[in-house]
């Protein structure tokens, strides 16, 4: 039920955030990566399915990038957010990149219903590295986007807002995230993971 549910809020969501975009060209650049992942969610759920948990937290980032997409990051109505903490910039970029990070939950999931780690640290680790990796990747699309597409659409989809520091720190926001994901998994998983560790005991005894 919860699938057909954030499915059907997604397609609408697309829908209405696809109508008069800021920005068609910056509006396709964001939501392209998007259809990606809901696409990848699909085939790997029909696969082996994921927990109600691990689809509310990935819908987290689809939702905040298509909207954001919508308005372009630094034009999202958040100026509350702004104005309540004294911001300088718009934030919401920041928890865009932050709900990226959550994937790692889902990647733990992956690990263990595949059987494909024997070890605590490979399974809290990977994710991690994981969501590093792809967060460290996307900063070179959009850095390659910037270079080809037009100056206003790729500073748009660049989403610096003046700062120097903009990819570090969009990185260092996926990571934590990620952080939080696999702290996440492993309190509400204790029984998984405490089965792990029986079983890599029961394989150094064999």
């Amino acid at each position: 039920m919860l699938p057909r549910v954030l499915a059907g809020l997604y397609l609408l969501l697309f829908v209405v955030c696809g109508i008069s975009p800021y920005d068609r060209d910056v509006w396709l650049a964001e939501n392209l990566p998007v259809v990606l992942v809901v696409a990848g969610i699909v085939w790997l759920h029909q696969l082996r399915p994921f927990t109600s948990l691990s689809l509310l937290m990935m819908s987290a980032f689809i939702v905040l990038h298509t909207i954001g997409g919508h308005y372009t990051f630094e034009r999202v109505p958040f100026d509350w957010v702004t104005s309540t903490f004294g911001f300088e910039r718009n934030h919401y970029d920041r928890i865009a990149h932050f709900s990226v990070g959550f994937y790692a939950y889902a990647i733990c999931e992956l690990l263990i219903t595949y059987r494909m780690v024997t070890s605590r640290w490979v399974l809290f680790l990977f994710p991690v590295f994981s969501i590093l990796s792809i967060a460290a990747l996307y900063e070179v699309f959009e850095w390659q986007y910037a270079l080809m597409a037009d100056p206003a659409a790729g500073i748009a989809v660049l989403g610096s807002q003046g700062d120097i520091w903009d990819a570090q720190k969009d990185m260092t926001a996926d990571g934590l995230g990620a952080l939080v994901a696999t702290l996440l998994y492993a309190l509400v998983n204790r029984a998984e993971v405490a089965k792990l560790i029986s079983y890599r005991a029961a394989l150094k005894a064999v």
